[in-house]
């Protein structure tokens, strides 16, 4: 069973920047592709980012591509999810989620670990 926490949610105005982490305990964090979902209010969740297990592919939204930047750390069992350039719109509820396997996916029902989620709010 793999538990996975995120971190580094908060409020910040547009054109900022933050920067998302979770951290993975209970499994062998290489073996796992992540992702990173995010869900605002009166919305479904949706597809941000994936990485492969080694880090060596990924996969962006086109909403997000050239601001977000995901990256991970096997060492250290975490994924990171740089957000620079905010918009109001990523306003949300951030998810990371793991999956065993080689390849990344945007099909949440495919990722079979979740963490709770951390707020980000952009203000305009």
């Amino acid at each position: 069973q793999v538990q996975l926490v995120e971190s580094g949610g908060g409020l910040v105005q547009a054109g900022g920047s933050l920067r998302l982490s979770c951290a993975a305990s209970g499994g062998t964090f290489s073996t796992y592709a992540m992702g990173w979902f995010r869900q605002a209010p009166g919305k479904e969740r949706e597809f941000v980012v994936a990485i492969s297990r080694s880090g060596g592919n990924t996969d962006y939204a086109d909403s997000v591509k050239g601001r977000f930047t995901i990256s991970r750390d096997n060492a250290k069992n975490t994924v990171y999810l740089q957000m620079n350039s905010l918009k109001y719109e990523d306003t949300a509820v951030y998810y990371c989620a793991a999956r065993a396997g080689v390849y990344t996916t945007r099909y949440d029902s495919l990722y079979h670990y979740w963490g709770q989620g951390t707020q980000v709010t952009v203000s305009s």
